[in-house]
């Protein structure tokens, strides 16, 4: 019992280069990751008028042709 406990904290070695790379990566990625969340569930206002009229025909001329239907075949 006499025996001395070392309460001495462990030696860690100096992170290297390519670990600091990793490390800050890692970080970076998981900003981006939060950015990109965010960017998606917050809505963001816009501030410049679209323009509604590149949605509509120009010319009225250009009119859209209904799609024609696949026949349909029946096995008996």
């Amino acid at each position: 019992m006499a025996a001395e406990l070392d309460f001495s904290p462990p030696e860690i070695p100096e992170p290297t280069f390519m670990e600091n790379v990793l490390r800050y990566g890692l970080f970076f990625g998981a900003i981006f990751q939060l950015i990109c969340v965010l960017a998606i569930i917050l809505p963001v206002s816009k501030s410049h008028k679209t323009d509604s009229d590149s949605f509509e025909p120009k010319n009225s001329e250009t009119v859209k042709k209904p799609k024609a239907t696949a026949p349909q075949i029946s096995k008996k």
